[in-house]
């Protein structure tokens, strides 16, 4: 148990943090080349679409006159690398025409290993990208091969090594773990092979199999069997406890960042209810109380804006008590915890030295902090507290 027991020292003070309360900014690239069986993105548009989907981006920001100054610009997908130098130009151009940005923006791209030139990274930066988060998933050929992806080990290996010499100011590195044979032991491989590259950053996300993809049917026809939840248990285990011991953050349950200055900035704001606004087919936004979704098919997300209109599919307007909700599932899987103050009813005394005393969290400041056990137990954790 004892193992479980400290996820973190008490969280970084604000001034510390790579973060901010003005909005982010997110931008969804729907196309890639090959599709990956274990994704449920919306991704794979035709790729012919993508100079009208440029166009419709721009149009779409234009629908939101007034907003205030964003700290971060995040060009996700999908696979934003995709994208040619001038295609992206246009893109980060236009969007600098159309809102305002702020000093020292976050401006990330994701980017495939394969699609990683030293010309592309040259374009990216000089054009004003400083965080790159690479898609990397594994280091093990058998993995990557097993993983749908488009590159090899070898390639891998060569873009992070490209990345981390292009003089960005932070990159990232995703990782995937929880793979069906996956040995404890070549999982720490993989994170020591990260770790030599000194990125600033790593995500390390467990391989779920939902939604309408092939390994869902897979796993239905007994084709794909998952490991157990006590390896899975053990494989999440030993990605804290080693990125901690080289010296990275365990600041949300996936993400570590080397140096509490390295928290990815936009990020943050998804988990700490900070405005966002998302452009781009099945782009989510968020602001005060509401959320609202773009429609999800690319076709149907330009005939919405060639037609005039804002491509929202849907919306919601948050309870009082479906935000506080949202505080606990959000807390529970972040260093910076959950403020008592922002729980009706506030939990007993009582509740609360339990949790402590089982291991699923420490008390500080009147902040609910959850430790690695209650890391594990992320989703379960704010039912706990109730």
């Amino acid at each position: 148990m004892s193992r479980y027991r400290k996820a973190h020292s008490s969280p970084p003070s604000r001034q510390t943090m790579n973060r901010t309360d003005l909005p982010g900014l997110y931008v969804h690239t729907p196309f890639c080349k090959t599709r990956c069986p274990y994704c449920d993105f919306c991704s794979g548009a035709d790729a012919s679409l993508i100079d009208g989907w440029l166009n419709g981006v721009l149009r779409e920001a234009r629908m939101y006159p007034g907003a205030r100054p964003f700290d971060s610009l995040y060009i996700g997908g999908g696979t934003p690398s995709l994208l040619d130098g001038l295609q992206m130009a246009k893109l980060i151009s236009g969007l600098n025409e159309i809102f305002r940005f702020a000093d020292a923006t976050e401006l990330t791209v994701e980017m495939n290993p394969d699609d990683v030139t030293r010309e592309k990274l040259e374009c990216y930066r000089s054009l004003g990208v400083n965080r790159i988060s690479l898609g990397v998933q594994s280091f093990v050929e058998e993995e990557v091969r097993f993983l749908g992806r488009r590159h090899n080990a070898l390639q891998a290996i060569s873009a992070v090594e490209a990345v981390a010499g292009a003089g960005f100011r932070e990159f990232s590195i995703d990782l995937m773990y929880g793979l069906p044979g996956q040995t404890i032991e070549a999982w720490q491989g993989t994170l020591e092979k990260a770790v030599s590259f000194s990125p600033d950053h790593l995500s390390c996300y467990q391989l779920t199999v939902e939604g309408n993809t092939p390994f869902v049917r897979m796993a239905r026809e007994g084709k794909l069997v998952m490991p157990d939840d006590a390896f899975q248990a053990d494989l999440f285990v030993t990605t804290s406890e080693y990125l901690t011991g080289a010296g990275f953050l365990h600041y949300e349950v996936s993400n570590f960042a080397h140096g509490a200055g390295k928290v990815a900035r936009h990020n943050v704001k998804y988990w700490q209810h900070t405005p966002y606004l998302g452009l781009g087919p099945s782009a989510h936004s968020f602001a005060g109380r509401k959320r609202w979704w773009n429609v999800r098919d690319a076709a149907r997300y330009l005939e919405s804006i060639h037609g005039g209109h804002v491509p929202v599919e849907g919306s919601e307007e948050l309870s009082s008590s479906q935000m506080n909700l949202e505080k606990l599932l959000f807390g529970s899987r972040t260093i910076w915890g959950i403020n008592v103050r922002d729980i009706v009813p506030p939990p007993s005394e009582e509740r609360i030295r339990e949790l402590c005393d089982s291991g699923y969290i420490t008390y500080e400041s009147r902040r609910i902090l959850p430790t690695l056990k209650g890391y594990l137990f992320a989703d379960k954790l704010p039912l706990m507290i109730l």
